[in-house]
Order: C-alpha cells, then structure tokens, then sequence
C-alpha cells in the first residue's frame, strides 16, 4: 500500500486501516491544525454548534466568578509580566495610529527641530504629529509681537485719550 501525503507537513505516511481516507499524519502539530480547522468550519456552517461555543465559557465564567481573582494572587509574577506585556501592546497601538498622520502640523516646513526620542520611535514612519514622548526644541527666538491695546483693554483708572 503506497503512502498519503500529508495536508500539512507534506510528509508521506500511511493512512490508518480504521481510516482509510484519512489525509493527516499523526504528528501532533499536524493533528492540532487539523482539529482548528475542522472547529473554524464547523462554526462557519453550523450556527447551533456556533452558539454553544459562545455561551460554554459564558457559563463557566458564570460558575467560577472569583477565579481570576485568585490567580493573580497565587500568581503575582505572572500578573506583573502580564501588566507589562499588555503595556507594550498598548504602546505598539498607538504608535500604529501615529504612522503617516498628517493631520496635527505640517512640521517640515515649521521653524522648529523635531527632536525624537524614547522606544518605538523606528515604528514612527512619515509621522508629522508630535507624540506625547517628542520633545520640540524652538530652533529661533520667539517672534510673538504684543497686539496694540484696544480702549476696552486699558487699565483700570486710566481713560484713553485723557491727561490728568
């Protein structure tokens, strides 16, 4: 009996006498792909078997309301990697959205020089905007004139246009 090749690994292997048509070798890696495809289907076509597997961790949640709770107290280094992976998704997100977004200034034709600095700035490609981790240094002095006072600017006690 000549041998099958496998979906996955391309490997040849001899199919089961149980199975005949089967078409995965029993490696375990190639078995665990075969089951999530098999589920990704199944919840495509079948929307009851879809729905009990939305409400059976619903339930179980439902049963062990504090269970969460408890690991992370049992567990206190795995909570803190946990917080700090989670900050770093955080941080991966929003420098996403900071790519290419030119809607805050056009800085490259602004009198000032755009210092970057801190972690992910290399994710920062095309950015015009000024993140919250940018430090902007004026490259000029300040050119801002005060506007000449109106009548309803003056002081109090001093009328315009009269000398004591």
């Amino acid at each position: 009996m000549p041998g099958r090749l496998c979906r996955y690994c391309h490997k040849t292997f001899q199919s089961s006498k149980y199975q005949p048509a089967q078409a995965v070798c029993g490696d375990a890696d190639c078995q665990r792909r075969r089951r999530n495809d098999y589920h990704r289907q199944k919840i495509a076509r079948d929307p009851e078997y879809r729905q009990v597997c939305v409400d059976s961790p619903r339930k179980w949640r439902e049963r062990n309301p504090d269970y969460w709770t408890r690991y992370r107290a049992r567990n206190p280094a795995s909570t803190e990697q946990n917080r700090g992976r989670q900050r770093q998704r955080d941080e991966k997100r929003r420098l996403c959205r900071l790519a290419n977004n030119n809607s805050v200034l056009d800085l490259k034709r602004s009198a000032t020089e755009i210092w970057l600095l801190g972690s992910g700035v290399e994710l920062l490609a095309n950015n015009n905007s000024v993140p919250a981790k940018v430090l902007v240094f004026e490259a000029v002095a300040h050119r801002w004139t005060t506007a000449p006072q109106s009548c309803k600017q003056q002081p109090s006690g001093e009328t315009a246009g009269f000398a004591p």
